[in-house]
Formats: structure tokens, sequence, C-alpha cells
């Protein structure tokens, strides 16, 4: 199957970006047969989107951390797939019954923040189920029944995929159930679906496909819903070179969904291969935004030979997202890498006068007399 073609003739391209609001998605809403099913802590409605006549129940939730709009993009995507005349549409309504909550924490999402408007991480709220949209997402699993669980987020541009040198752009978890990070057979099932969309993936993003720690917490959506005998994936959608906004990643999700419930109606996962998920690369926190290497300083009077780190931090300012680049670290950055590299060959920093780089300042200064950079980047 071609993929790219497939996502290029049905990618909702009213949906750009990285600030995705409720506002953004209801009228794509208001053309499929949704259901309020209830209101988030300011009020907003909660939309359910239940789909498909097969015998294979597939739960979906995006955005339940409101700045992480990736994977709801690829999911209205996914819904116009399911809506057209494409044989994979038709073939995935036959072999599968869908119930989507396409935008858990819309307050989140409007203020682009990961908590809700109490301020509490959804994610983190599986036992005392204390928000609104919590409960609602638990009374929707109860009811609904699923025999799979997809659970999709966003990852920072920090994670690269183990020790490849390369970005994190897809990662994947099957969670835990227990302490011990014991493998049931539960969990193989969404470790072997896991297997199968990364096995497509590496055909688009070679060796960047990451695997989360598995450390177990039950306050977790992913561990609880394990824990409750439900096989359940976790998704998050991460970094491409130069893709802050996320439509390659976004590309890669859609990929992603569409390969693995695929394998699932075409019986090809088997239930051997999670030695061959243990191998997926182990996410680890190796990169920044920018690095810039042997940039001399000026330090207790004394000429020095340094490196600093800057990254972005996704700010919302007049109803837009703006990536501002604030320095994050000084020294020998062992182990680091950034997706953007600049050897200053020795010359020396400056800022207004200041020979020496601060944490948290804005990364805007030069390099020697002439060179300039703005937010981060060299000023042509």
């Amino acid at each position: 199957m071609n993929y790219i073609e497939l996502h290029q003739n049905h990618k909702a391209n009213s949906l750009f970006g990285r600030y995705i609001t409720l506002k953004d998605i209801e009228p794509l809403l208001e053309k499929l047969p949704t259901e309020i099913i209830g209101q988030s802590v300011l009020g907003k409605p909660i939309y359910k989107y239940t789909i498909g006549t097969g015998k294979t129940r597939i739960f979906m939730w995006s955005q339940m951390h409101g700045n992480e709009s990736t994977t709801t993009k690829a999911l209205f995507d996914f819904f116009n797939v399911i809506h057209s005349d494409d044989e994979i549409g038709v073939k995935l309504l036959q072999e599968f019954m869908f119930c989507f909550l396409p935008m858990v924490n819309p307050d989140g999402a409007e203020l682009y923040t990961r908590e809700n408007a109490n301020k509490v991480d959804l994610n983190r709220d599986s036992v005392d189920l204390s928000q609104p949209e919590s409960q609602l997402l638990r009374k929707v699993f109860n009811e609904f029944k699923p025999d799979f669980c997809y659970n999709l987020h966003d990852q920072r541009t920090i994670f690269g995929a183990g020790d490849t040198g390369n970005v994190a752009t897809v990662s994947f978890l099957a969670p835990s159930f227990n302490e011990n990070r014991d493998i049931n057979e539960v969990r193989s099932k969404a470790m072997n679906v896991i297997v199968a969309m990364n096995e497509e993936l590496q055909k688009y993003i070679p060796n960047q496909v990451g695997r989360f720690d598995d450390g177990f917490n039950i306050n977790c959506i992913g561990d609880m819903f394990t824990f409750l005998n439900v096989p359940t994936i976790l998704f998050e959608a991460g970094h491409f070179e130069d893709d802050y906004n996320r439509e390659i990643s976004r590309k890669m999700i859609f990929i992603a969904l569409i390969s693995g419930l695929s394998h699932l109606y075409e019986n090809d996962i088997v239930n051997n291969k999670n030695a061959v998920y243990l191998q997926i690369s182990q996410n680890k926190v190796v990169f920044y935004d920018f690095i810039y290497k042997n940039v001399k300083i000026n330090y207790d009077d004394k000429e020095k030979i340094t490196n600093f780190a800057a990254q972005y931090k996704e700010e919302l300012i007049d109803g837009k997202i703006q990536f501002n680049a604030y320095i994050a670290e000084i020294g020998e950055l062992k182990g680091k890498l950034g997706h953007f590299q600049y050897d200053a060959n020795q010359m020396l920093y400056n800022n207004e006068g200041d020979d020496i780089p601060k944490i948290n300042q804005k990364a805007d200064f030069y390099l020697g007399k002439d060179i300039k950079f703005v937010n981060g980047l060299k000023k042509q």
C-alpha cells in the first residue's frame, strides 16, 4: 500500500501547526455523527465519535495533554480515510468498531498547557479520577469495553532513539501492569502491534523509532488500562529535522495507525515477537535544539573554551505559538546532540557586553564581531 499517497489524498488540510484547539476541530466534527458526552472544567464540550461494524473494538483518544496536538491532526486524517470509498477505509469499518475522543482536554488545548484548567495532569489522574475529563475518559472505557486502547500523545524534541544518534520521530510503549514489568498475554498483544507498526515505519524513518521506558505508574492511564486487562499502546509523535510544525511526524502517526490496524485484521500479528519489541531503541534524553561548540568566553578575567546549548520554549503569545530559544546548559555537553549545531572555532561570545552565556537567557548573541545569532539561529 502506498501510505504516502493515501495520506496526501486524505489529509485534513485545515489543521496545521502546533496550536490546535476545539475551535479548529469543531467544524470538522460537525460533519461527523458525534456525541457530546460531557464538559471540561471550563464548560467546553468533549466529543465522542463511534463508527464501524466490526467485532474488534478500538478506543482512541488524543490531546489529554492540551499542548500535544500532532496526533489529533493524524486522527482527522484517519477519519477522512474511513469516510472515503478507499478499499482500506471500507475494510477498516468492516473489521473494527472505533470509539474516538479527539480532544480530551479542550481547556488545556486553548491554554496550550499539558494540564487541564485545574492544573492537573490528566495522565496522572487515573486512580483519583479527580477531574471531569478523567471521569469521562474512564466512563467511555467502561461502557465501550475496548479490545485495544490507543493513547495518543506528543513528545519533546529532546528524545533520541537509543544510541543511534537519531531523533525519535515516533515512539511507542506497551505499558506495564505491575512493578515487575512482567509480560502477560495482554501486554504481549500491545507489543506485537507495535512491532508491526515499527516494521512499516522503518521504511520511512529508519532508526528514528523509539521505545519509552516501561516503569510502572498506576496513576498513568495506559498503565491503568493494561492493569485492567486491556492491551494499550502509547503513541508519541516526536521531532523530525526542521519539522517544528510536526507535519512529518503527523504523517508517520497516520502510517502507524493504518498499518497497525491492517496487520491486526490480516492476522499478521503473531505472539512471538516480544523480544523484537524489546529490541526497539529505548528513548534517551540526548538532544537540544541548538548546540554551539568551541566558544570562547571570558571567565574570571581568563579566556576559556566551552560549549553551550539552547532549547526552544513553546510560548502562546497573542493566540499564536512562538518558538523562543533560551540558553539551557553550559559546559562539556558530553553525549548531547543538537538539531542545529555550530562550531564557533574559538570565536568570542558576546551578548551586549556580557562575555558569558547565562542559563535561561534569550539565545540572542554574537560570535566574534560580526556573526549574529537571533533566537538561536545564525542571522543571514
